[in-house]
């Protein structure tokens, strides 16, 4: 057995970052910027106003309270570049006229005369007006040349505002991981309608992982279920390396027991082995393999929460290498309740994330850490992990703490 951040780090060893593509910005959600975007344009592209008001030019000083102006003109968003001589009527994101500099907003002013359309054709001013007061200066959220956004970030639905508002039609990606996920057991029931044989489970591991993986931004390019037998099993991988998938992962068959066959079968076709069994629970058995051709093989183990542990912490920094993503970083959290433990092995335990009345995070170990039981999953919304070396965390020791799903507990969790 080896420790965790050992198996991690040859993980990412035999990681490469997979080609680019060039997708519509509409159809990137989702997807991971292969490149740095930067602005061509100004953001606003133009001076225009904040608020509905009047638009008038303050000449480097303030405006007084009380001064009189004539309104000489109108506009709205989207109108063309008319002249305004002194004071210009304007609305919300209007661009500014040429020499005006401030806009005063409608409810400081007093109309003293309107035209035959009620229009206002003079004004008092009863507030003060600064220059620039009300006014969205071009560049002034972004300016042209500037880095928007850098390669490795995930595209959501802020990203595709930015994206939008800049005018950027196409980004270039990453090409999205492969991924074939293969279920082994012969007790497995994939279809929900199937009345349960006795001894049969329902198969939760394949509809999870293909799930999960989804949401880690790489595709499922199949979801089989084989029964246990080697020769069922290597024709299946055979076929999926055909695919040119980029990861294969498997669920089941990797312990010592009888029917336990994945190791013997990786080796029949060379597939280099770089680690199986780890010092750690759940998933102790876990096993990391390089196929011929040089897709990633990972065989986790076939109980629920095993299953998505080696997922969480062991496949997804393989996805965040080949998706160029910056490396995943835990916060530390003080633990609520004192914990004790067997010395040896790092624990992934389901845990709550929680905010106290004293407006502290603390995490808590929630009951059911077996790794058949997948409840306590419903009620989590973080993984806690335990240092391998521990035997005694007293309340208040801080641990590592990752959201249960990638991207899923707070957005500065990156490097």
């Amino acid at each position: 057995m080896i420790a965790v951040d050992e198996a991690i780090a040859r993980i990412v060893a035999r990681s490469r970052a997979l080609g680019t593509e060039t997708v519509p910005a509409g159809q990137a959600l989702g997807r991971v910027l292969a490149q740095d975007v930067l602005a061509e344009a100004a953001l606003p592209p133009f001076d225009n106003a904040a608020m509905d008001g009047f638009a008038l030019a303050c000449g480097g000083a303030a405006l007084p309270a009380g001064r009189e102006f004539e309104v000489t003109g109108v506009r709205a968003a989207g109108d063309a570049q008319a002249a305004c001589d002194d004071v210009c009527r304007i609305m919300t994101g209007a661009a500014l006229p040429a020499g005006l500099d401030a806009v005063i907003p409608i409810e400081q002013v007093e109309v003293l005369a309107r035209g035959p359309d009620g229009a206002p054709v003079r004004i008092r001013l009863n507030e003060a007006v600064s220059p620039g007061q009300h006014v969205r200066r071009a560049g002034e959220d972004v300016a042209p040349g500037a880095r928007v956004l850098s390669a490795g970030t995930r595209i959501g639905a802020v990203e595709r505002m930015a994206l939008a508002a800049l005018g950027v039609g196409v980004v270039g990606v990453r090409r999205r991981p492969r991924v074939m996920v293969i279920s082994t057991g012969r007790e497995l029931v994939d279809d929900p309608a199937q009345p349960l044989a006795p001894g049969r489970i329902r198969n939760s591991n394949g509809p999870y992982l293909a799930a999960a993986l989804e949401q880690s931004g790489a595709e499922v390019a199949g979801q089989v279920t084989i029964l246990d037998d080697p020769e069922h099993y290597l024709a299946t991988l055979q076929a999926s390396m055909a695919t040119a998938c980029d990861v294969v992962i498997s669920t089941g068959a990797v312990s010592m027991g009888e029917f336990d066959f994945v190791p013997d079968a990786l080796a029949r076709i060379g597939a280099e082995p770089v680690f199986h069994k780890l010092r750690m629970r759940p998933g102790k058995p876990l096993l990391f393999a390089v196929l011929p051709g040089g897709a990633l093989y990972f065989g986790l183990p076939g109980n629920p929460v095993s299953a998505a542990v080696g997922l969480r912490f062991f496949v997804e920094p393989a996805l965040r290498v080949m998706l160029g993503r910056p490396r995943e970083r835990p916060l530390r959290v003080p633990l609520a309740d004192a914990v004790r433990k067997k010395p040896g092995l790092r624990l992934f335990q389901k845990a709550a994330l929680r905010i106290g009345d004293d407006g502290r995070a603390r995490v808590s170990l929630l009951p059911g850490q077996e790794s058949f039981r997948i409840r306590p999953l419903l009620e989590a919304n973080a993984w806690a992990v335990l240092p391998e070396a521990a035997e005694h965390l007293p309340a208040d020791t801080p641990v590592e703490v990752y959201g249960l799903q990638p991207d899923s507990l707070f957005p500065f969790g990156d490097d």
